[in-house]
């Protein structure tokens, strides 16, 4: 449902009606091609299904009802809708724990860096929009993002059927030691849970400062009381263990923890969310003839990354650690997700399936999703995806999602080779 009421924070009417208007057509039309589709049950045939739990199936249908799996295997029910998937890889749909879906490049610019350039608010929508749109024709039909105010509405709207899109959790703005001494921080906590965010993103050092000890405690401490999830931006050994000793719920990169903290972490139940894939170094040349980096920025940058891998492959040893899958997307990335499965894959180390399970079931998991999404089994959500290939036998393959359905709506679905994307 659209909302009303923000319209004096910034050009929200205009930029709901346009949506409205673009949305409606884009449904109108998968509406006409589902037509009496509605009422009747939809027939995924599968050669090669693998679960989000590890678990492969061979030579079997998926029966989807009412949005949801209804069963898997048995005869196909009488009047059912079918598509053939044979000949390609179906997993549950993936989610990325950590997407910057705000960020964007327009003229030439980052947009989410701190250069606007005078942006106006409706194109910012849009390339919202397009971000989450890019991100579910890969293959990701939910996202988490830590988070932007202007994420809030495009949110909604994706959830409501208005515009197509990935499926978005947000914490609108992120808290920081600069947001204020501890009680301030409750506050705040409170606040962003009445805003309507899904979650709390906090910055357990930037700029040069850390937080306290007493700020993340209170940060943590107040968003289990709320219901609300925290996700905490770790660098340095010291951020980590405060976090993870303050019960925050997930660490995000995390460069430089230790052996000792992800045996504090696995015996917590602490998420573990590092990145592998860089895609700011992806974005160099660009980032720096615009002005909006400059080269000694990328040195520091280049050195974090290399012992990101390093840290990684740590990670792995510790089989009780939830390794999560976030892949820190920003401009130029969305549509690209899957270059971290890619990365972990080639790079770290990480195990095809293990890495698959964290893209689906443990992420859902570290959601709090885990009953809805990320595991192909009766009763959940049909976010299914189809690979031209296998994953597990060709990593390479994540990038070639031709088919993708969504709470049980077809939204892509190309024939093989439709997509190359090779080593």
């Amino acid at each position: 449902m659209i909302r009303a009421g923000r319209c004096n924070q910034w050009p929200q009417c205009f930029l709901e009606l346009f949506l409205v208007a673009v949305g409606s057509i884009l449904v109108a039309r998968a509406q006409a091609s589902a037509g009496a589709a509605q009422n009747r049950p939809i027939v995924l045939k599968t050669s090669t299904l693998l679960d989000g739990k590890g678990h492969l199936f061979r030579n079997t249908i998926i029966v989807v009802e009412d949005g949801k799996i209804s069963r898997i295997g048995g005869a196909a029910p009488a009047g059912a809708i079918t598509y053939d998937l044979a000949g390609l890889t179906v997993t549950p749909g993936w989610i990325d724990a950590h997407s910057h879906i705000y960020n964007h490049f327009y003229n030439g610019h980052a947009v989410g860096r701190g250069f606007p350039r005078g942006e106006p608010p409706v194109q910012t929508a849009l390339a919202i929009v397009e971000n989450a749109y890019l991100t579910l024709m890969a293959g990701f039909t939910t996202i988490q993002s830590p988070g932007a105010p202007q994420d809030q509405d495009v949110r909604d709207m994706i959830a409501s059927g208005v515009a197509p899109g990935a499926r978005i959790l947000t914490s609108l703005l992120p808290l920081r030691e600069q947001s204020g001494p501890p009680e301030k921080i409750r506050e705040l906590v409170r606040e962003r849970k009445q805003q309507g965010a899904d979650f709390v993103k906090i910055f357990t050092a930037s700029g040069g400062r850390t937080m306290s000890e007493e700020q993340i405690q209170a940060t943590c401490g107040e968003a289990r009381a709320q219901g609300l999830r925290v996700l905490a931006h770790a660098i340095e050994a010291s951020e980590v263990k405060a976090a993870v000793l303050a019960g925050c719920t997930s660490i995000e990169h995390g460069f430089r923890a230790t052996d000792e903290l992800f045996e504090l972490m696995a015996q917590r139940g602490t998420y573990y969310d590092p990145q592998v894939q860089n895609f700011i170094l992806d974005n160099k040349d660009k980032y720096v003839a615009a002005g909006d980096l400059t080269e000694e920025y990328f040195a520091p940058l280049e050195k974090n990354t290399a012992q990101g891998i390093e840290t990684f492959k740590k990670a792995l040893q510790h089989k009780n650690l939830k390794i999560i899958y976030g892949t820190d997307a920003i401009e130029g990335a969305h549509g690209r997700n899957y270059e971290e499965f890619i990365a972990r894959v080639r790079v770290g180390g990480q195990e095809p399936m293990a890495a698959l399970v964290s893209a689906t079931s443990l992420t859902a998991e570290s959601l709090g999703l885990g009953d809805r999404i990320g595991t192909i089994a009766p009763g959940m959500e049909a976010d299914i995806v189809g690979f031209d290939g296998n994953p597990i036998q060709d990593f390479t393959a994540a990038r070639r999602a031709v088919f993708v359905m969504q709470g049980g709506r077809v939204v892509e679905n190309l024939p093989r080779g439709s997509k190359p994307g090779g080593k």
